[in-house]
């Protein structure tokens, strides 16, 4: 059984950050990027300084990955598109939730071949991870997948991280995304 559930709808970017006010305990915000009188970016981040923890998740029938990228700068905690399926809404809810980045994944394999493609230093084997950190995988789901234990994932991980310049796996993926649109463009 599914907990209760409140839903607030606005029309616009204004009545959106006007609802945040008072909601401060909203833990999901589904936000269109295309918004009749304020740009979605601009919305994220007026949101982001009312609550710098809401978790926001954007949403667009465009999908390049200069707008994901956009969005995952402003503070976005991924990306759906509108074309996208319930299963991929559902997915997106549930990775942003569990403090995971969501990217769909027709742009998921754009940007992994770009980003691995140009990221020359890491080997073969972190490359491997690092798709595998782009599709959400937990280190003991990569681990089984490559057939290596966990704390050689930990080692490839960590690798990773120094690579991108990353706090966190999180960070890592954003700058993977980051980097597959800056030489994609």
């Amino acid at each position: 059984m599914y907990p209760a559930l409140e839903l607030l709808h606005a029309g616009s970017g204004a009545i959106a950050i006007d609802l945040l006010l008072p909601h401060r305990d909203i833990d999901l915000v589904l936000l269109d990027y295309h918004l009749p009188d304020i740009n979605g970016l601009e919305v994220l981040r007026q949101m982001g300084r009312i609550q710098p923890s809401l978790v926001v998740l954007m949403i667009s029938g465009s999908t390049t990955l200069q707008l994901i990228s956009q969005s995952l700068n402003a503070g976005a905690a991924g990306f759906v598109t509108k074309s996208g399926n319930t299963d991929d809404l559902r997915q997106a809810i549930a990775q942003v939730l569990a403090g995971e980045i969501y990217i769909p994944q027709e742009v998921r394999s754009q940007a992994k071949t770009a980003a691995i493609a140009t990221t020359a230093p890491l080997s073969k084997k972190q490359e491997q991870v690092l798709r595998l950190l782009m599709d959400g995988q937990t280190n003991r789901e990569i681990a089984k997948a490559l057939f290596v234990s966990e704390e050689t994932i930990k080692t490839h991980v960590s690798a990773i991280l120094r690579y991108f310049d990353a706090e966190n796996r999180t960070q890592a993926v954003r700058a993977a995304v980051n980097y597959a649109y800056s030489t994609s463009a």
